[in-house]
């Protein structure tokens, strides 16, 4: 069955987990595995496999904060990265925050996790990061006929300009308060429970297969 078929209450709970070094070959293996139409969307334009390659290479995870969401068999099917820019870096919301820094948001889901909410769940994760650091911007900038951005952007509420095939949208944050940075922390525990669980059963079945067999005579 596929994703997309689920009926809503039976949608997995999507688990959103603050990626780190470590995760740098699985981010990989999930950029790699977009088609042509999900690079176009996600990068805008058809990266070749060696451009996406030195992205994942180049990405500082002390600098961006990068989420991710893992299936049962612990692949990436879902990757958020947050870039922090330099107000002036960003001319569409220059004008829009007295901050120094302003957030811009990429989100990509492989095409087996569809319909599962997995994008706005990523959002969702990165709008409360954004808020907890101090950031009152959220930013993406897609091409007009990215129609998954689109619903996030207009689902979030975010002013939307379109202009030449391209689309600018940006969120205003409210600060953070104490409620903010607890629901950031139990939801990064809960993710990071669920990613032992998923470890631990996978390590379990590979150890089951290499069990000898014995038959009965």
């Amino acid at each position: 069955m596929n994703a997309d078929e689920l009926h809503p209450a039976e949608k997995p709970s999507v688990r959103v987990k603050e990626l780190s070094e470590r995760d740098r070959r699985r981010l990989l293996k999930h950029f790699l595995a977009l088609d042509d139409g999900d690079r176009l969307l996600r990068f805008g334009s058809v990266l070749p496999d060696d451009l996406i390659t030195g992205y994942v290479q180049r990405l500082d995870f002390s600098r961006d904060t990068v989420f991710g969401v893992y299936n049962s068999k612990l692949a990436l099917v879902g990757v958020g990265h947050l870039a922090f820019l330099p107000r002036e870096d960003v001319p569409a919301v220059s004008d829009a925050t007295v901050k120094s820094r302003a957030a811009e948001f990429g989100v990509s889901v492989s095409a087996s996790a569809r319909g599962l909410g997995i994008g706005s769940r990523l959002f969702e994760r990165a709008a409360i990061h954004c808020r907890n650091e101090d950031v009152d911007t959220l930013y993406m900038h897609c091409l007009s006929s990215n129609q998954t951005m689109m619903h996030i952007a207009r689902k979030a509420g975010m002013e939307i300009h379109r202009e030449y095939g391209e689309a600018d949208a940006f969120l205003k944050l409210p600060p953070a308060d104490p409620r903010s940075v607890l629901r950031e922390a139990v939801e990064e525990q809960v993710a990071a429970f669920d990613y032992r669980l998923k470890a631990n059963a996978k390590a379990a079945v590979k150890w089951w297969k290499r069990l000898p067999r014995f038959r009965g005579k």
